[in-house]
């Protein structure tokens, strides 16, 4: 499978406005740990079933986003995945790869100067039962695709979903996931 579009540089800053009117600045930034400097935002993945579909979560008012969240007390990144999989797509991570650290800095606004970090993580799971016991109120496993289709790719800073998403197909293909190498 092959991901359309243009694909984010390291570094690279891609402006935006949030929806409080502040102006951000966002940047995709190689696996290299600890990551960025800015306070940790979470982790989260786009996740690969062993059929190589892929889980998107959904819950009141927003479209379908892969799993992921903040981090409670002092979890590090993988933690936080692992927790936060299980929480919103009551899903076990089997595998997982850190692919990359997305950034997010407002440069104007009553948040002005706070950057907020999320590592982006490729990961195998296996589905439990739907259970819903937090924030989700849908699971959905689809090709991937579709959930290219289906994932908003966020107007403010889409470039940088595509890299997520040609990076965990890479993944998953060096992992014996059947996705060719020329997904970059």
């Amino acid at each position: 499978m092959t991901v359309s579009g243009r694909a984010a540089r390291d570094g690279e800053e891609i402006p935006w406005r949030d929806d409080r009117g502040q102006d951000i600045v966002s940047s995709w930034h190689p696996p290299r740990l600890p990551g960025p400097e800015g306070r940790p935002h979470g982790s989260a993945a786009v996740c690969f079933t062993p059929e190589g579909n892929v889980v998107l979560v959904t819950w009141p008012g927003v479209s379908w986003k892969f799993p992921g969240g903040r981090p409670q007390g002092d979890e590090d990144w993988r933690a936080t995945l692992e927790r936060e999989v299980l929480e919103e797509a009551c899903a076990s991570v089997e595998e997982a790869t850190l692919l990359g650290f997305m950034k997010m800095e407002c440069v104007r606004g009553p948040s002005q100067g706070v950057a907020l970090v999320r590592a982006a993580w490729r990961a195998r799971v296996s589905l439990n039962p739907w259970e819903p016991e937090h924030e989700t109120t849908g699971r959905l496993v689809v090709s991937a695709d579709q959930a290219l289709q289906l994932v908003e790719l966020g107007s403010k800073y889409p470039t940088i979903y595509v890299r997520w998403m040609r990076e965990a197909l890479a993944a998953e293909g060096a992992a014996g996931g059947g996705f060719e190498e020329s997904a970059r």
